[in-house]
């Protein structure tokens, strides 16, 4: 039986990629760049590998924040003010939400069967905003967004902080639910709850980052706990 149910934000509530496109756009053109779908890209994919390197415990948040403005603009020839840049994209991404496909209707299906609690890895200035504006603070019995944590995903110290704040806690009747295997899949498994895999894209598994569910699409979330 399932009754306490942790969702990850970012690509699994709220559609992260769009609200990066659009706030990394305003972000690198008020800082004098002419952005193409190239350089977007390429900020992407160097964003995803200093999380996953904070994932892995080799660079600090402050570094991630940083660093991977550094690197964009030191790839293409461009010194830059990072913290300036960072300050700019933080208030850009915090304006405004999207939602994934079937994500509200999903919150007010399960509020009232479950204890939800949201587990992000956002920043903090970037998740409360989002989360007033989408209007769905209320179907949380409590918000763990790491930077007020103190730890991140996937590290336990992260979960263990999380399970200490809920009262009367039992792993057995816990599951963490994200889009991430590095961040939300490791973690769960390395706090010794269940986890699923919300998995829309259909990327491959990874055998080192097994995942006790996998769904497609949000609504098969609601019959996969109750079976369980």
């Amino acid at each position: 039986m399932v009754k306490t149910v942790f969702l990850d934000l970012d690509d699994t509530i709220l559609d992260f990629r769009r609200a990066e496109a659009g706030a990394l756009t305003r972000t690198l053109t008020e800082a004098g760049l002419e952005v193409t779908e190239a350089i977007l890209k390429r900020y992407h994919e160097i964003n995803k590998r200093h999380w996953e390197l904070l994932e892995e415990g080799k660079i600090t948040r402050s570094q991630v924040l940083l660093h991977r403005f550094d690197q964009l603009f030191g790839e293409l020839g461009m010194s830059c003010d990072s913290a300036a840049i960072w300050k700019a994209y933080e208030h850009n991404l915090s304006q405004g939400h999207w939602f994934i496909p079937g994500a509200r209707e999903l919150l007010e299906e399960l509020a009232p069967r479950y204890d939800l609690y949201l587990a992000s890895n956002g920043a903090s200035a970037v998740q409360h905003p989002r989360l007033d504006d989408a209007g769905i603070r209320k179907y949380f019995k409590g918000l763990f967004i790491s930077e007020e944590m103190g730890a991140d995903k996937p590290s336990r110290a992260y979960f263990e902080l999380c399970f200490a704040a809920i009262p009367g806690f039992d792993p057995d009747t816990a599951i963490m639910v994200g889009d991430s295997l590095t961040s939300d899949i490791r973690g769960g498994r390395n706090a010794g709850i269940r986890t699923c895999w919300f998995n829309p894209q259909g990327t491959p598994p990874r055998a080192d980052i097994p995942a006790d569910y996998e769904i497609r699409e949000l609504r098969e979330l609601p019959a996969l706990l109750e079976r369980l």
